[in-house]
């Protein structure tokens, strides 16, 4: 698959079809959208906003969530806010996550059958690393967003001045409501 990927860009590429993508690196609406990393929303979720390529940051991972605060997340977030002039943030959670639920002792057993050894778990463990609350989904898709949101909020090095929303968007309609 992998080999297909690059057989198109390398046409993509020839073909100059990048030029209708040229944009600057400073995101036009001034907003930064923190979402999760679900396949539905590569497409749905800048139609149903109305975006288009250069409008916004989108920063995304498993549920669209901050799982350190001095993690890639909160960092992704500073630089776009401090560097390139982002005065707000969308935390944007949806329907029918992946991530909800997740059981972490479940994801540890997964990995054993995939061939980590039980000595690279422990490792983790012992450089501070805690499994229960990392590998954690959560239980409402809600609930979650407004935890993320309040994360941020609180931040001591996030700007007071930058406005913060949460909200969920349906992943069969686009439909996006405010959850806080």
């Amino acid at each position: 698959m992998i080999d297909e990927i690059l057989a198109y860009n390398k046409k993509f590429v020839e073909e100059k079809a990048y030029e209708k993508y040229v944009a600057s690196k400073y995101p036009n609406k001034k907003i930064a959208i923190l979402t999760c990393m679900d396949t539905r929303l590569v497409e749905l979720l800048p139609a149903a906003l109305g975006l288009k390529n250069g409008d916004v940051k989108i920063i995304k991972n498993a549920g669209g969530v901050v799982t350190n605060p001095f993690g890639s997340v909160i960092r992704s977030l500073l630089v776009a806010i401090i560097e390139l002039g982002v005065e707000e943030i969308m935390v944007i959670g949806h329907t029918d996550c992946g991530v909800q639920h997740i059981d972490s002792e479940m994801m540890i057993h997964h990995m054993k059958e995939r061939g980590i050894s039980q000595d690279s778990i422990d490792l983790m463990k012992y450089c501070g690393i805690n499994f229960e609350k990392w590998l954690a989904g959560f239980d409402t898709v809600e609930q979650s967003v407004e935890e993320t949101v309040e994360t941020i909020r609180k931040h001591p090095l996030i700007p007071a001045d930058v406005r913060i929303g949460g909200y969920v968007i349906n992943t069969e309609t686009g439909e996006l409501r405010g959850t806080c």
